[in-house]
């Protein structure tokens, strides 16, 4: 089946509509799932710094960390039980994002928040309970189900319910709330481990039941999207009731009339799955699977993960680690709330160029500094340390308003409705797969490449930024459901996806 858009050089039409409360308060409480995402993030490099964790859960670094003078500065941490401890969340979160597209297609985006927000709330208990590393595990799975529900639905849900013109500050709403899940996490952990008697690491594990808390709860009381409406029923009315409330205006025929071709175009597919593969959407497609792999090869994991492990590398404290990987939490938070004030401003494409050239310069100076001053053994000055620091704030600023918000939002708002669930799946499941990747193989990389790591991933970022420079349109303001159009008047997306058989007329948008 041939489906798709002919569109003419028209502008894309705008929607009536405003910020309302009821969207804001909505979009808020959905975007708790980027909470839970970056709090294990963050948490879980914390705690595998942590001494009384390790010397419970994984003996052999401990002994190799203390009592083995003669191993390599990047080699402490290099064990595959550890990083099993980190990635086996991801592994389950891939899996996981596939059965999210079905229930997200079929039930709506709600029923897949709501899964979510209960798994990870058990796997939180059950790793804060933790009396041997299998039940340590079992706890990661059951998160990793959790974040892959979440993070299928949420950009989806935020993305859906924002208006246009705003789309961008709602939607970097979500890599935010990944950036106050991970600050939250690294200032429990540097309080944590201070706790006499070595049971700190508890805590830090348990408290993710609170952002899951308030993102399964809050769940229960959230609207279903207007599209996810019309894409599961042929209620029109109540689909312009929704429409109304969400935009805070009588008037939204324009938005309705989109939404109706789109369902309809969407009813006619039965296997997304297949759909998406057809040369209509290949650039979606290729989109949905560069993007998430991009995003995790920038280094973030190096930062995110192992920042702890890392600082401990080069010298530092386990104290004056975690408060370092703090630091570093603040800076990329803050960057985010930037991005989301000026994403729909300055555009998507800007934004990319920008943060991607940050990241090569920090992390080429940090992989020079690391490469003259810090052997195999010892530490490298104070002074230094402090210099890797700040250069490193620098490249988590860079990603923090570029890929890091970015990545969730480019792909979330690309994908025609008849192929949506189904593309935002393969984009989780691609970032799972790689983080677990990274994850996996980061200790190991370390301990061979040294500081040939931070030049390794600097490499993809120069191919990951001309790859958006020649490959990704611009997106802003372009209504969710007239997307298409940015693609067939692209210079080189055009000739891919050939000619199409489904004419819109913009005259009735």
């Amino acid at each position: 089946m041939a489906v798709g858009v002919a569109v003419s050089n028209e502008p894309a039409v705008l929607y009536n509509g405003r910020i309302t409360v009821f969207v804001a308060v909505s979009c808020m409480v959905a975007a708790t799932g980027g909470i839970i995402f970056g709090y294990d993030i963050g948490i879980s490099g914390g705690v595998t710094s942590m001494e009384p964790f390790l010397k419970k859960f994984f003996r052999d670094v401990y002994d190799k960390m203390n009592e083995d003078t003669k191993i390599s500065n990047y080699c402490k941490y290099d064990n595959q039980l550890l990083t099993l401890f980190t990635s086996s969340l991801y592994i389950s979160g891939l899996v996981a994002s596939f059965f999210a597209s079905s229930v997200t297609r079929a039930f709506g985006r709600k029923p897949s928040i709501l899964v979510g927000g209960a798994s990870f709330l058990a796997g939180s208990a059950l790793g804060g309970a933790a009396s041997n590393v299998y039940m340590l595990i079992f706890g990661r799975i059951l998160l990793g189900v959790g974040v892959g529900f979440a993070n299928q639905s949420v950009p989806l849900y935020i993305s859906e319910m924002a208006p246009p013109r705003h789309r961008g500050l709602f939607n970097n709403g979500f890599q935010f709330c990944v950036g106050i899940g991970v600050l939250s996490a690294n200032l429990i952990n540097y309080g944590t481990e201070k706790i006499e008697g070595g049971w700190g690491w508890r805590i830090s594990l348990a408290m993710a039941a609170v952002p899951a808390s308030i993102l399964t709860v809050g769940a229960l009381f959230l609207p279903e999207t207007a599209n996810s409406l019309i894409q599961r029923s042929d209620d029109h009315e109540k689909v312009e009731t929704m429409l109304r409330r969400i935009r805070g205006v009588n008037d939204v025929q324009a938005e309705l009339n989109d939404l109706v071709k789109a369902s309809s175009i969407s009813k006619t597919v039965d296997h997304p799955f297949r759909n998406i593969i057809q040369r209509e959407y290949r650039p979606q497609l290729v989109m949905s699977i560069a993007i998430p792999f991009f995003q995790q090869v920038t280094g973030i994991n190096v930062i995110s993960f192992y920042a702890p492990v890392l600082f401990r590398t080069i010298g530092l404290g386990e104290s004056a680690s975690l408060l370092s990987a703090v630091v570093t939490g603040v800076v990329g938070t803050i960057s985010t709330f930037i991005s989301m004030l000026v994403v729909d401003k300055l555009g998507r494409r800007k934004l990319f160029m920008i943060g991607g050239f940050q990241m090569l310069a920090s992390q080429a100076m940090v992989g020079g500094i690391m490469a003259s001053k810090l052997g195999d053994h010892g530490g490298i000055s104070q002074a230094y340390g402090y210099l890797v620091l700040v250069l490193i704030c620098i490249y988590v600023a860079g990603f923090a308003w570029s890929w890091g918000p970015l990545g969730w939002l480019v792909p979330s708002e690309i994908y025609p409705l008849e192929i949506r669930s189904a593309g935002q799946s393969i984009t989780v499941a691609v970032g799972f797969l790689f983080t677990f990747l990274v994850a996996q193989t980061f200790l190991l990389m370390l301990c061979h490449f040294k500081s040939g790591i931070f030049f390794f991933f600097g490499g993809w970022v120069v191919i990951m930024t001309a790859f958006v420079y020649l490959l990704l349109p611009e997106t802003k303001n372009v209504p969710i459901e007239q997307m298409n159009k940015i693609w067939r008047e692209h210079w080189f997306w055009k000739n891919v996806m050939g000619e199409m058989d489904v004419h819109i007329d913009k005259t009735e948008a």
